[in-house]
């Protein structure tokens, strides 16, 4: 729409409309792979750090001040994060592969229907990588049942190999890494407390990656907080709890249980059986996920040293400005909610919500971002960072133009699946139907512990029945049906001053329709960031003087808000008029 182009189109009345753009116009190269470098500077390529915890609760983060300065400070926190399925394996899972479980098959941490040999492992992130050029690396906790046939052996695209087979993976002292195959016992000594020795090869194989021409990829993924042995001395009984190092053995011992109104709910009553039925938590049972609780927190304590000593290497070895660095878990965890004393794969949000901080070239420093994202997308995020080409239809989409636009909404729903229940997590809406018929619904606006399930309630029916259709589409997706949101369109049409056709006098109205129109309860108009305008009521539609755009181009945004509570952001970019 550039002013040399206009006189063609100035007679004309018709609406142009154009395609929606959940990710907007700026991305529109990014997202379609246009802005990822090309084979011929490799070398130039971004390196990728990727920091996973295990179990680890987003209310957790705050102990660990490394991690806030390094990472977080220095790039994006998305508050609104979440993972799919809930679990070590199918999580793990979708990280390396973009997908679903659907999709990718893991439904669980065991066979036959999930674990290790379970995952195509020829066909994941790190093939992706090597093939596009980059060296790979693992370090840490890989898949359940990983080594349980080989200890020796070495999944497919890896490099360097520094994984722990199981049985030994959840042992925090008194294990084994398979170190490039060759096996590597560690004792009980205070220098062998896994996650410092993780540290120390973190610093390490950086460290040698300086004279390796090839950009890299390195995979930490910590067994902190989960729970594992050794026993401690205050360990409490009948529950599983991590072994804190010893430095940090009682940090926190005063710590109180995080007291939300879900804790010990009063009145399950509404719940689904597995809920219903639990008894109320005993004073004992609450003193011993306290316990649990503060340790959990000081096993974090060398996980956000281990993060500062391998960025540090990062930044001695020249590597931090051109390395993206992420930041997660791969499922969050229960501390006595809904009388659930300990545990995940429930789809409540202290199971279903993680920690995610992304650092990196042309990540803003020290924001925040408020859409909606899952795990299946760091796997994309990847791929575009990288340049790579994904083996597989990635149901995900990237976070790197999310993470550099504060306004970008894509108004997807999240899917919520496990073999015993599906759901779908909207901004304000929780809805789920468990294989034994029973369903729960919650607003979250109103309800955030969840106490009230309105699954029952006639008056909100018809929400349910809205709810209960997006999840039936969401059940079956694959790729960019799982990206979907609603189905909005932005026209614009091309309006000049009488008698003129002069650029300065030209403006464009922008015009937001579509089927899902009809649910719009507000748009808010954007040029470059900046607001133009907020409509509440129809036809929803700005007029942009032409002279606002920049002479090589501005962003004109409409973030559409609609009265389900998803928000989309449609785009279109404006060529303004040149004053020389």
């Amino acid at each position: 729409m550039e002013c040399g182009n206009i006189a063609g189109m100035a007679a004309s009345t018709r609406w142009i409309v154009l395609v929606a753009l959940a990710a907007g116009v700026a991305s529109m190269g990014a997202l379609n792979g246009a802005a990822s470098p090309g084979k011929s500077d490799v070398a130039n390529r971004p390196n990728v750090v990727v920091f996973m915890t295990d179990d680890q609760t987003v209310e957790s983060m705050r102990v660990m001040p490394n991690v806030k300065a390094l990472i977080a400070d220095q790039g994006v926190t998305f508050d609104n994060s979440f993972v799919s399925y809930s679990l070590c394996c199918p999580s793990r899972s979708t990280f390396l592969t973009g997908q679903y479980a659907h999709n990718h098959g893991v439904w669980g941490n065991a066979a036959p229907n999930g674990g290790y040999y379970k995952l195509d492992s020829t066909n994941t992130l790190p093939v992706w990588l090597q093939h596009a050029g980059y060296q790979t690396i693992h370090l840490g906790k890989y898949l359940n049942q990983y080594g349980t046939r080989n200890p020796r052996e070495i999944p497919p695209g890896w490099g360097q190999w520094y994984g722990t087979p199981d049985p030994s993976t959840y042992r925090y002292r008194t294990y084994t890494i398979n170190e490039n195959g060759n096996l590597v016992t560690f004792g009980s000594a205070a220098s062998d407390y896994k996650t410092d020795v993780e540290a120390r090869l973190g610093v390490d194989l950086i460290a040698h990656q300086a004279a390796d021409p090839r950009p890299f990829f390195m995979w930490v993924a910590f067994v902190a907080p989960h729970a594992g042995a050794p026993k401690d001395p205050d360990d409490p009984s009948g529950m599983s709890t991590p072994s804190p190092a010893p430095r940090h053995r009682n940090h926190f011992a005063n710590e109180p249980l995080p007291s939300p109104a879900s804790l010990n709910e009063a009145d399950v009553s509404d719940k689904p059986a597995g809920v219903r039925n639990r008894p109320l938590l005993t004073p004992a049972k609450l003193r011993a996920i306290r316990e649990n609780y503060q340790q959990r927190l000081e096993s974090l304590l060398a996980v956000d040293e281990a993060v500062a000593q391998i960025v540090n290497e990062l930044t001695v070895t020249g590597k931090l400005d051109n390395t993206y660095i992420i930041f997660t878990s791969d499922n969050g965890f229960m501390h006595g909610e809904h009388r659930i004393a300990a545990g995940k794969v429930v789809l409540y949000e202290p199971s279903i919500r993680v920690p995610l901080l992304i650092r990196g070239p042309g990540i803003p420093a020290g924001q925040r971002r408020s859409q909606f994202v899952v795990n299946a997308d760091l796997a994309p995020t990847i791929v575009q960072a990288t340049g790579a080409q994904p083996g597989r239809v990635m149901d995900g989409r990237s976070l790197l133009p999310f993470a550099r636009d504060r306004l970008l909404q894509s108004g997807r729903d999240i899917l919520l699946e496990t073999p015993t229940y599906a759901g779908v997590r909207a901004p304000n809406w929780l809805y789920a139907e468990y294989t034994t018929g029973e369903k729960e619904l919650y607003n979250l606006a109103r309800d955030r512990d969840e106490l009230s399930n309105l699954q029952a309630n006639l008056s909100y029916d018809s929400i349910e029945a809205n709810l209960a259709s997006r999840l039936a589409r969401l059940r079956q997706c694959k790729g960019s049906a799982c990206r979907r949101g609603p189905q909005l369109s932005l026209g614009t049409r091309v309006q000049h001053r009488r008698g003129t056709r002069d650029c300065r006098s030209t403006r464009v109205l922008y015009r937001v329709g579509g089927p899902s129109s009809r649910r719009i309860s507000s748009v808010a108009f954007y040029i470059d960031g900046h607001l133009l305008k907020r409509d509440h009521r129809r036809p929803f539609t700005a007029l942009v003087p032409k002279r606002l755009a920049k002479p090589n181009g501005s962003l004109v945004e409409a973030l559409i808000a609609l009265s389900d509570s998803r928000r989309e952001t449609l785009g279109h970019r404006i060529i303004g008029c040149s004053f020389s």
